[in-house]
C-alpha cells in the first residue's frame, strides 16, 4: 500500500484541472436556447410595446438583445445579463454584459435593453472587440414612463441605438459606472 504525499496529491490535482475546466464549457449545452427564446420574448415585448422600435430594427445592421440585466449596489455595484446578438433576424453570437458601478447608490432593480447596431461599422468593431464597453458612441433611450419611442434624427444617425425598458425595482443615487460587453458560449 503505498502513501499519497501531499506533492503527488497537489500534481494530481493540478493535472486534472484542464479537464474539470473544460466541462464547464458549454458544448453540448441548451443555455442558447434558453438565451434565444428569452431574447425572441424581448423583443416582441419592445416591438409590441413601442411600436415605433421596429422601424429602428428594420434598418440596423444588428441587434443586440440582452432580455434581462440584473443590478443591485450600495455604494459599490454591480449588474450581469446574458443575451444574443443577431443579424438578418439569425443568432449569430452570445453575449454577457457586466456592469460595474461606484458612487452614492443604493437599491437593485432588473431591466431589459437592446442595442441596435445602425451601421456596419459599429457592428463590425463590437463582434471584433475582446469585450466591448458601452461609450460616447452609443445613443441611450430611457423609458421608464410607459409613453412611446419615436425614431429621430438623432437615433437615426447614431452608431448605435440602446433602448433600456422593463426596468422593476429601484436603484436611486448618481453614480459613474460602465457596461461591457463579452462573447461567450453559453
Amino acid at each position: 500500500m503505498s502513501i499519497l504525499s501531499r506533492r503527488s496529491f497537489t500534481l494530481g490535482m493540478l493535472a486534472t484541472t484542464p479537464v474539470v475546466a473544460a466541462c464547464g464549457n458549454g458544448v453540448g449545452s441548451t443555455k442558447g436556447t434558453e438565451i434565444d427564446a428569452r431574447a425572441d420574448a424581448t423583443i416582441n415585448h419592445l416591438y409590441t410595446r413601442y411600436p415605433a422600435t421596429r422601424e429602428i430594427g428594420e434598418k440596423s445592421t444588428g441587434v443586440l438583445i440582452m432580455p434581462l440585466v440584473t443590478e443591485g449596489g450600495f455604494i459599490v455595484g454591480g449588474g450581469y445579463g446574458r443575451g444574443a446578438l443577431r443579424v438578418g433576424g439569425v443568432t449569430v453570437d452570445y453575449y454577457s454584459a457586466t456592469k460595474g458601478s461606484v458612487g452614492l447608490q443604493i437599491g437593485a432593480q432588473q431591466f431589459a435593453h437592446v442595442l441596435f447596431f445602425m451601421t456596419e461599422d459599429a457592428l463590425s468593431r463590437f463582434r471584433r472587440a475582446t469585450g466591448w464597453v458601452a461609450g460616447a458612441d452609443v445613443e441611450y433611450v430611457f423609458n421608464d414612463q410607459g409613453g412611446n419611442l419615436r425614431a429621430d434624427t438623432t437615433t437615426s444617425t447614431a452608431p448605435v441605438v440602446a433602448v433600456v425598458f422593463g426596468q422593476a425595482g429601484a436603484l436611486i443615487g448618481a453614480s459613474l459606472e460602465g457596461m461591457k460587453y463579452t462573447r461567450i458560449i453559453p
